[in-house]
């Protein structure tokens, strides 16, 4: 697995795993990749600062840090993100084809190239969703829980 920091054409920037550089050659160019925020497909690769060790016969003590756990957001700003997501979601989903149980077939099958790619959601089982990622399919969880259509009376 790969972990690349990723930048949309919005400047929104946000990182995800893949199996392979190859992986997400194939992905970025199929336009499976959207950025999280804005939905934009356009994502390119951002410059990223790689991590690389020093000779092991120069490295220095390591120094602790003392950590400061980051401010809590108050629950106004808590309840105006959610409220965002929510609308962004609820925009976002009439875009999209119910498939139900199918997920997991569905984005498998979009992904083989064996049916045309197209906006899904659906529902898929924890190991579902993982196999998924294992093979290098984008798929992620809607934020906010959805009655699935087959259900409303």
């Amino acid at each position: 697995m790969i972990v690349f920091d990723l930048c949309c054409a919005g400047e929104h920037r946000f990182e995800a795993w893949f199996a392979s550089s190859e992986s997400f050659a194939d992905q970025q160019s199929r336009g499976l990749i959207a950025c999280p925020v804005c939905g934009d497909v356009d994502v390119k690769k951002a410059v990223m600062a790689p991590r690389v060790g020093a000779k092991s016969n120069q490295q220095a003590p390591a120094v602790r840090q003392p950590v400061t756990p980051p401010a809590e957001p108050g629950p106004e700003i808590v309840r105006k993100l959610l409220a965002e997501i929510a609308a962004k979601q609820a925009e976002m989903l009439p875009q999209s084809r119910w498939v139900g149980r199918d997920f997991a077939p569905a984005a498998r099958a979009m992904h083989e190239g064996r049916a045309p790619e197209d906006l899904i959601h659906g529902q898929a089982s924890p190991e579902e969703a993982q196999a998924l990622r294992d093979d290098g399919i984008a798929a992620m969880p809607l934020l906010v829980p959805i009655v699935p259509p087959d259900t409303i009376n």
